[in-house]
């Protein structure tokens, strides 16, 4: 099939800008009385509340009080890293398909077409990552759809436009889902398997209306639960149930801090694929799940003889050699010195924002 001429631009990472021109005027140094930059103390409110955020009508207030700080000072520090790019939003993360269709894809593009199909797939609202890898399939995506038909139809799109059949991967068993991971190092983390079948939900309007409000993160004010209620006709303890009843069926991965992963410093992003017998998968990846280092761990569809791996791993690092080192502890711990793999680190982020469920219906 002949490819369609692309000429989508890319559309720049855009930071959400948030609050009051008062607010504004505190972080410039407008208001007296306001503490110099804390750093340390930006940091620490980067790598700690990625999960955890306190579920809470003030959650901002009871971070504040771990630390004897402000509200003000905290929520300060939050504008300050979202505006900057660090601080992508601070919300709950979805579990993929719980509430909806989704599924990672990929395409082999030739290297002198690669920046205006990714600028094209980037512009696709189904889209929510996009990234440019080193391997014969260099661009890879994440589609997000209320229903698995949308899901096809924007694999259709793409390949029309560009003339490659993407591949198409959804997930078959999560086990550990995007903890987070820490600044310091590749430090353990609690893993956590989801069990997607029990995950998935059915929403009526005003859940609906609530996944649509939460999907932009939270509002940085001192009761964001209340103005996200606002938006979905409930009230913040409604809102606050309702997100504490998602957590622990499995819906949501976890609610805090969501980094751009590259601003920190984290520029070693690699995706770890194995080729396992798929009865033998979710032994293995349990204890994947256990090791340091790891952010992601599951299970995802083959696609016949174009794509035989199945087992995956995610591992960020400041470097390569670091992400290298991790992987073969790797495969020492986890017996995979036999089997077939693939190692694909990320050499470009073309998109990258939450899942928009709600805005896909």
């Amino acid at each position: 099939m002949k490819p369609i001429p692309l000429t989508g631009r890319l559309p720049p990472q855009s930071v959400p800008s948030s609050g009051s021109p008062v607010d504004i005027l505190a972080l410039l140094g407008g208001q007296s009385g306001e503490r110099p930059r804390d750093e340390a103390f930006e940091f620490e409110l980067l790598n700690r509340w990625q999960r955890d955020l306190p579920l809470d009508a003030e959650p901002f207030t009871r971070i504040a009080e771990a630390y004897g700080r402000s509200t003000r000072e905290v929520l300060n520090a939050f504008r300050r890293l979202q505006r900057e790019g660090s601080l992508a939003r601070i919300g709950p993360v979805l579990t993929p398909a719980a509430f909806g269709a989704s599924t990672l894809c990929a395409i082999s593009v030739a290297p002198e077409r690669v920046e205006s199909v990714a600028g094209y797939i980037s512009l696709m609202p189904e889209v929510n990552h996009n990234y440019a890898r080193d391997h014969e399939y260099n661009l890879w995506f994440v589609l997000t759809a209320a229903e698995r038909r949308q899901i096809g139809a924007a694999l259709q799109r793409i390949e029309e436009a560009t003339g490659s059949v993407p591949l198409d991967l959804p997930m078959l068993e999560g086990y550990h889902l995007d903890r987070g991971f820490d600044l310091r190092g590749p430090e353990s983390r609690a893993s956590r398997s989801v069990d997607l079948d029990r995950a998935r939900v059915s929403l009526d309007s005003r859940q609906w209306r609530l996944v649509g409000a939460l999907e932009q993160g939270l509002p940085l004010v001192p009761r964001p639960f209340a103005r996200i209620g606002m938006r979905a006709d409930m009230h913040e303890l409604e809102v606050i149930e309702q997100l504490r009843h998602w957590l622990e069926i499995g819906a949501i991965r976890r609610i805090g801090v969501v980094m751009h992963h590259h601003e920190p410093g984290m520029r070693a992003n690699a995706m770890c694929v194995w080729d396992v017998p798929d009865a033998q998968a979710a032994g293995i990846g349990h204890r994947i799940a256990e090791l340091p280092g790891i952010n992601r761990c599951y299970r995802r569809a083959r696609v016949s003889d174009r794509w035989p791996y199945n087992l995956y791993c995610m591992i960020h690092g400041r470097e390569r050699d670091a992400v290298q080192a991790i992987r073969e502890r790797v495969i020492a711990e986890a017996g995979l010195a036999a089997a077939p793999s693939a190692v694909l680190f990320s050499t470009r982020r073309y998109k990258q924002h939450g899942a928009r469920y709600a805005e896909a219906r």
